[in-house]
């Protein structure tokens, strides 16, 4: 029986589509574009803050909006991160959501080194060793899943139980927002837009899996309407974290819970795990626990970002200080 399953295994894990591995170099460049995106779109911002005067922490007026489409590097940073969805469809495109998705990770880790070298601070030794916890339980869990995981048709009740889903998502985070608005400003920000964007990138793979597969009528275009709903109110929230937190704080936050919210509509709803082996399921556990709490580790022991992260965690409301 033992000889078998290993047989079965193998089998499995050599009939696979080569079209997937594809996508894992596409998300690769996407995470890299994503990682200076976001650095210079957290320079553009800061700078606008300092020139104005004016804090974006309590959200983004139009005076800011205004300012930073004038500001060069905010707008250099929004177009490379513009190239960074493009490729990231892409990847989409060829493989399936829970292989392309936690490589965003990587971008985690170009972030940490580009804004140390940045701001002249030196990563320490926990630092590096939860960059390296991070590095590691993705490139497990995409390898296994490249050889596991596979495309699902998908059906309309699975698009209706996602916009539903999304719905009360989006309900839940709005009012979350108006309740603790004052209260770790960047964590909220930081914690909606990742929960925003795993359902933009399920989303995605929900439009270009029915566009394969010749269907297009207003259940897809429902899923279009929440992808542009959910783009553009993630950005707003990312733009205010920008303010209330370096960059590494907001990707960090970013890798993590994004890939989380879309790895588990992969496989809970879109089925793109119903032919792995028991182990593989074990191993996507344990791979993803260990990137996890290497994600956790660099927020909290970043000579920046555990600062802030520990600070917003704090923070008291100040209409209970008046």
């Amino acid at each position: 029986m033992g000889g078998l399953g290993l047989t079965d295994a193998v089998s499995e894990m050599t009939s696979l589509d080569p079209r997937q591995f594809i996508g894992i170099p596409l998300a690769l460049v996407g995470a890299a574009l994503l990682a200076f995106g976001a650095q210079y779109q957290s320079r553009g911002l800061n700078k606008v803050e300092r020139i104005t005067g004016q804090s974006a922490g309590a959200g983004l007026s139009l005076h800011h909006v205004a300012s930073l489409l004038r500001r060069p590097s905010w707008v250099v940073g929004t177009l490379l991160l513009g190239l960074a969805v493009v490729f990231q469809i892409g990847s989409l495109s060829l493989s399936p959501l829970i292989i392309v998705q936690p490589i965003g990770v990587v971008g985690l880790v170009i972030t940490s080194i580009l804004n140390s070298r940045v701001s002249g601070v030196k990563l320490g030794k926990r630092v590096k060793s939860s960059i390296g916890l991070a590095v590691l339980g993705i490139v497990v869990f995409v390898s296994i899943a490249a050889f596991t995981a596979s495309d699902q048709p998908v059906t309309d009740s699975k698009l209706i139980e996602i916009l539903i889903t999304f719905g009360v998502v989006f309900g839940v985070i709005a009012v979350l927002t108006i309740i603790f608005r004052h209260r770790g400003v960047a964590l909220i920000y930081i914690v909606g837009a990742g929960v925003l964007y795993g359902f933009v990138a399920t989303f995605a793979k929900s439009v270009i899996g029915r566009l394969q597969q010749g269907e297009f009528e207003w259940l897809t275009w429902a899923c279009v309407a929440a992808l542009l709903a959910g783009a553009l109110l993630g950005l707003v929230f990312v733009q205010n974290a920008y303010s209330s937190g370096p960059p590494d704080l907001v990707v960090a936050g970013l890798t993590v819970i994004d890939p989380i919210v879309a790895v588990l509509i992969g496989i809970v709803v879109l089925d793109e795990a119903a032919g792995a082996p028991g182990w593989a399921i074990v191993a996507f556990i344990a791979s993803g626990a260990v990137a996890i709490i290497g994600v956790v580790g660099l927020a909290k022991f970043h000579p920046q970002t555990g600062a802030s992260a520990l600070a917003a965690l704090v923070k008291p409301d100040p209409d209970e200080t008046r």
